[in-house]
């Protein structure tokens, strides 16, 4: 059976031992390969475990970064990623919502 692309969507929190530090998540897009969904999952877990860790900032201040969730793992929307395509969708309801969490997004 060959191998097709999924999507998986995982999100991960930031902590610091600095006093005034608020903490920061950061959600990534990764691209596994697998024969199955259940195979993709389990590649995403091993992938989204692997970013467990603490460091050190340019400041000196301890960073740990911890793996909160996987949010999704979902066959790519596109097969053939040879010449480029849609990875990845999701609907929502509340754009209010979305503007407030999405800095990016211009007022």
């Amino acid at each position: 059976m060959a191998k097709s692309p999924y999507i998986a969507i995982t999100l991960f929190k930031f902590t610091s031992d600095a006093p005034d530090h608020v903490p920061l998540y950061r959600e990534d897009t990764t691209l596994v390969y697998a024969e199955s969904e259940e195979e993709a999952r389990e590649l995403a877990e091993v992938n989204f475990r692997s970013d467990e860790g603490s460091y050190k900032n340019e400041a000196g201040d301890s960073i740990t970064v911890t793996p909160t969730a996987i949010i999704d793992v979902t066959a790519s929307l596109t097969s053939d990623l040879s010449e480029g395509g849609d990875l990845y969708s999701r609907h929502f309801r509340d754009f209010e919502a979305y503007s407030k969490w999405e800095t990016l997004l211009d007022d």
